[in-house]
């Protein structure tokens, strides 16, 4: 994976107090904001790319494929969500992540914001049968409570002091287990054992957000070139991606209410 560890050392180039430390602070925040920009229009072509396939394969027509009460699917739908093509579109997001993880350093800024761009959309895509599961509002309702959670524990994660280190290794190793349970759970089909998922789920992923943001900070370093420093940029907002779509999914998990 990409590898930028550069721990603190945002705050060790220049003196506090000093005008070179002006200069690194501004600095800092200017990659900060470059970080958030990328997040925030990432989720937004998500959010597009989702809406948008929801909408060419559903319908309020009466077909043979009845998905709720109101809710049809259309021949494209039938093929996206129903046959092998769902896996496709299920993991394809994945190709992205590690082309990410294990490629960025051999990219360029304009080609791993590209790759971004598409990984947003692809997601999107996968995601759209959300729509298909849950009604609107509440959809809607989840995603305001996820972008609040996650907009107060980034910037507890932006201002503290305190080392978020350790708390970074146990939330970790807490990530793998309710990957291992849901892997699981897809054989036992439990509701008791999806409901804890979900709830430990919240809990994780709004530490890994406070977490991840403390890191992409440390990685800050005024020297670097300007390659470096849009890759930093690029996988900090694909980390705090990922931190916020998953908190959204637990949420919607626990609080979404299902389509008659």
């Amino acid at each position: 994976m990409a590898n930028y560890e550069n721990p603190r050392r945002y705050a060790t180039t220049a003196v506090p107090g000093t005008a070179a430390a002006d200069v690194v602070d501004e600095g800092l925040r200017a990659h900060m904001l470059r970080v958030y920009n990328y997040m925030v229009f990432g989720l937004a072509l998500t959010g597009v790319f989702a809406l948008g396939t929801y909408m060419l394969t559903t319908t309020g027509t009466p077909t043979a494929y009845q998905v709720a009460s109101d809710l049809y699917l259309t021949d494209l739908g039938v093929t996206f969500y129903t046959s092998a093509l769902q896996w496709v579109v299920i993991l394809s997001p994945f190709a992205f992540i590690l082309a990410l993880s294990f490629g960025i350093q051999r990219m360029s800024t304009g080609t791993a914001q590209l790759v971004f761009w598409a990984f947003a959309a692809v997601m999107g895509v996968s995601l759209s049968s959300i729509f298909i599961v849950y009604d609107l509002g509440s959809i809607a309702q989840v995603f305001f409570i996820t972008a609040a959670t996650f907009g107060a524990m980034s910037l507890w994660g932006y201002t503290t002091k305190r080392d978020l280190t350790g708390m970074g290794s146990f939330l970790f190793m807490g990530l793998i287990g309710i990957i291992i349970a849901m892997i699981v759970n897809i054989f036992l089909g439990s509701s008791a054992l999806g409901f804890a998922i979900s709830v430990l789920g919240v809990l994780i992923f709004t530490g890994l957000t406070a977490y991840d943001t403390q890191k992409i900070k440390e990685m800050y370093y005024a020297e670097d070139d300007g390659t470096v420093a849009g890759r930093k940029a690029i996988m900090g907002a694909v980390t705090l991606y990922l931190d916020f779509i998953n908190l959204f999914l637990m949420l919607l998990r626990l609080f979404g209410n299902q389509r008659d």
